[in-house]
């Protein structure tokens, strides 16, 4: 299953007539509702996870949906209850869990997450499998949260559960050195310094709580114009990397599809402005039969907006596509 399409018949609606008004208009409008229930759930590190849940009845229904956010979302993004609410109505529960520091409550530890934190992500599957017994269950991320899946998938894939049947990634930076680099350029910094600044509130809340830990101080931070200098001072040393280069080369998603073994659908817009040229091929997977790509001409970066539907192409088409692996 390589690439699947390139020129499906998907179309933005006409008045979103770029790549930046399909990623910007529904981060900041597109809102949909689902009735969460929190559940905080305690680390052995002396952190903790939370998780919101949406169950389809007053019982736990046998399959469970697990969608991961984006860099700096959580489980309140549109592309994240969207996809929780289009399962919901095919009787699966959802699960969107906030990575570290993204719950609206700062995490407890000197540290935040990252593109290839796999460590998190499998306790989060692995506790709600053990906990509540599902089993079927659909692992979805978007973003920096499909990064997190693709890994899980393919890295150690003889630790994934077997109920674990399906996954999907979209808006992908499967290539994550290059990615970085995309936001570099004319056009498109703009979503980087809002990256920064947001990043640094959490760097001087967390330089509070943690004062004489130099791995969080706030000095000096605003000399950080970009992602290379936030990750070689911030995550590089952190998450036990080099320097940047090397986080951006170690917790890229791509070198990990060839190793994945159950059936996944990676989406990816041509014209997201995230994305390099090196995010839109499989690489080394494409003869990995459970891998697809289907590359989709516009959406924008997590858009994929649809006239005259508060839906997106995007959860219409992963529903499909579970239904077509059955």
């Amino acid at each position: 299953m390589p690439v699947l399409s390139t020129n499906t018949e998907y179309k933005p609606p006409k008045w979103q007539f770029n790549a930046h008004i399909q990623t910007i208009y529904p981060s900041l409008f597109r809102k949909i509702p689902v009735d969460y229930k929190r559940e905080r759930v305690e680390l052995q590190d002396g952190d903790f996870i939370d998780f919101d849940w949406s169950f389809v009845s007053d019982t736990r229904a046998k399959k469970l949906v697990i969608v991961t956010h984006g860099l700096e979302g959580d489980s309140t993004r549109h592309y994240v209850t969207g996809m929780i609410k289009k399962f919901n109505d095919n009787g699966y529960d959802g699960l969107g869990w906030n990575c570290r520091s993204c719950s609206g409550e700062m995490n407890r530890l000197p540290r935040f997450y990252h593109h290839g934190d796999v460590d998190d992500i499998r306790f989060v599957v692995n506790y709600a499998i053990d906990t509540y017994k599902y089993e079927e269950v659909v692992l979805i991320g978007f973003s920096m949260g499909g990064s997190m899946t693709i890994r899980l998938l393919g890295q150690n894939p003889e630790l994934l559960p077997s109920q674990v049947k399906f996954g999907v990634a979209v808006s992908v930076p499967l290539d994550l050195y290059t990615s970085v680099y995309e936001l570099y350029k004319p056009g498109r910094r703009f979503y980087m310094k809002r990256f920064i600044k947001k990043l640094g509130v959490k760097i001087k809340e967390k330089s509070t709580q943690h004062p004489n830990n130099k791995l969080v101080s706030y000095e000096g931070y605003e000399l950080i114009k970009n992602f290379e200098q936030f990750d070689s001072r911030y995550t590089a040393p952190m998450f036990g990397f080099k320097n940047a280069h090397d986080f951006y080369q170690k917790a890229a998603a791509k070198p990990f599809l060839k190793s994945i073994n159950v059936p996944t659908l990676v989406i990816q817009a041509i014209n997201d402005p995230f994305l390099s040229p090196e995010c839109l091929d499989l690489g080394d997977a494409e003869n990995n039969p459970n891998v697809s790509l289907q590359l989709l001409k516009f959406g924008g970066h997590v858009g994929f907006m649809m006239s005259n539907s508060n839906e997106t192409w995007v959860e219409r088409r992963v529903i499909e596509f579970i239904k077509e692996q059955k």
